[in-house]
């Protein structure tokens, strides 16, 4: 895949990861509308997210690491027959794993929610509300499980549309049940449930378009699957980490006597704003990448590879250090205008504000490290990721631990991004001796000069937030335009390459 294909495919994704997004930031709204941030919201976030941390294991993640590069090494050297036998193979062991994991969750869900959330123990109808509804929500593993599969399958075949665009599907489903439902949380678990299948189902006309067949047998034995196992079992531990984090932060923003209330529903809608940059880009870009990464391998070709790397990353850095600038200079206004109504209040804003601006800071490392784990996994190697990520976690806990007193929720949050950036650095660092340099000198001047670019932004942002106020929509809407427009001068100005290439690319398809 050539460059302008890699930015091409990454347009497909971000396209349909930014509708999604908007339509995620609507189904917050009208949650954060009936919920705020008070028993049942808390009750549905840890409810919900013990089944997508299963998902992350088992699901996207095992597409991302163990299926697209064993998946690509077939199509590249064997052809599509030997493709979708493997294919096959994949398919009947995810379908049945997926399936026992869910019935052992679903009975198990009094322990887990004790495990996940013990500060719930303290006050019995929210911890039985949400036992509840992680029962009626474990059996979207299987859903998004299966979808992940198929978008692995799509991926390596160069479809990306389907799978990105299936996400909306989820979104619509849950906003409608949250408006028909009201204040009844099980009824927006039904959305869920709803919307994932929607979700799965709009992945089989293409995958039958390019000659895929739904079959569920007791075919069980491939010599790749061994591969893809092998490869899952380190990918399932490590990629992980960044949600088990977030569950060691659930657990302290349980803690309310420590952090205040409403601490663990303000971390989740801080995440869901700051994940939408990085969704976006960061994770639209390692999703296109590791196709194109995972076939220069097949093929032994480390120069593209390297430089494929370096152009990512660079083209990363000059998209997420203004977004982080521009989260920090604008968390609380954005907060405000996106979700204070109903019963979200002007507590819920300062708290999920403090939250946004603290995970703002490990924007950047988080892109950056789906990146680089994008390289190890297209050269079958899920070990080193995982040696990383298990310090990454030790960190966490003890930036959490020193840094949740202090700063309450915010500190939860920046410990989530400190950790980020240890994982980061060590990640760098091991591939560079795994692989060689990959252009260090260049990413380190790209890097540096949208970071004065993004400088000269916050400073104008600065002088506006001082002679006009940004907490209604349409200020805020003509503050981010100011803002992107003085950043693009000024990386115009400072000779940044990835915004001469832009100028270039833009120029010729005129």
């Amino acid at each position: 895949m050539s460059k302008k294909g890699l930015i091409k495919s990454t347009g497909v994704i971000s396209l349909a990861t930014a509708l999604s997004r908007v339509l995620g930031f609507v189904r917050d709204i009208v949650i954060a509308n009936y919920f705020g941030t008070a028993i049942y919201a808390q009750a549905f976030v840890v409810a919900f997210r013990i089944p997508n941390l299963m998902r992350d294991l088992v699901g996207e993640g095992a597409a991302n690491a163990a299926f697209v590069p064993v998946l690509t090494e077939e199509l590249t050297k064997k052809g599509k027959g030997d493709f979708f036998k493997l294919a096959q193979v994949i398919l009947n062991l995810l379908f049945w794993t997926l399936l026992v994991m869910t019935a052992i969750g679903m009975f198990a869900s009094p322990l887990i929610v004790r495990l996940m959330a013990p500060g719930f123990l303290a006050d019995q109808a929210k911890f039985d509300v949400t036992v509840q509804l992680t029962r009626m929500l474990f059996p979207f593993l299987v859903l998004v499980g299966l979808w992940a599969y198929a978008m692995g399958v799509l991926n390596t075949l160069g479809h990306f549309a389907a799978p990105a665009f299936g996400s909306c599907l989820l979104n619509i489903s849950m906003i409608l049940c949250a408006m028909w439902f009201g204040e009844n949380v099980f009824g927006l678990s039904a959305g869920v449930l709803a919307g994932g299948t929607l979700q799965l189902f709009m992945q089989f006309p293409p995958l039958y378009a390019h000659g895929w067949k739904m079959r569920l047998t007791g075919d069980f034995s491939h010599p790749k699957a061994r591969k893809v196992g092998a490869l899952l079992l380190p990918r399932a531990l490590g990629a992980c980490v960044y949600q088990i984090n977030v569950f060691i932060s659930t657990i302290l923003a349980s803690l309310s006597s420590i952090v205040g209330d409403g601490a663990v529903a303000a971390l989740y809608y801080a995440n869901r704003i700051w994940q939408l940059p990085l969704a976006i880009f960061g994770i639209a870009l390692a999703q296109a990448i590791l196709p194109a990464m995972s076939r220069h391998v097949a093929l032994n070709d480390h120069g593209k590879l390297k430089d494929m790397l370096s152009f990512s990353l660079n083209i990363l850095f000059f998209i997420l250090i203004p977004s982080t600038v521009g989260l920090i200079m604008l968390g609380e206004p954005i907060t405000k205008v996106l979700l204070q109504r109903g019963l979200f209040t002007a507590y819920s804003t300062q708290i999920t504000a403090s939250a946004l601006v603290f995970y703002s800071l490990g924007l950047v490392a988080c892109g950056g490290i789906k990146i680089l784990v994008s390289a190890f996994y297209s050269m079958h190697d899920t070990m080193t990721p995982l040696k990383c990520a298990g310090w990454s976690l030790a960190a966490n806990i003890l930036f959490n631990i020193a840094l949740m007193y202090p700063l309450k929720v915010g500190g939860l949050a920046l410990a989530t991004s400190a950790s980020a950036v240890v994982n980061f650095v060590m990640l760098y660092i091991m591939l560079r001796k795994k692989i060689g340099d990959f252009g260090s000198k260049g990413i380190a001047d790209s890097f540096l000069r949208v970071m004065v670019s993004s400088l000269v932004m916050a400073a104008a942002l600065k002088m506006l937030a001082l002679r006009f106020s940004v907490t209604t929509a349409v200020n805020l809407g003509l503050a981010i335009i100011t803002g992107l427009a003085v950043f693009l001068l000024s990386s115009y100005l400072l000779n940044v390459k990835e915004m001469k290439d832009f100028l270039g690319w833009a120029l010729k398809r005129r």
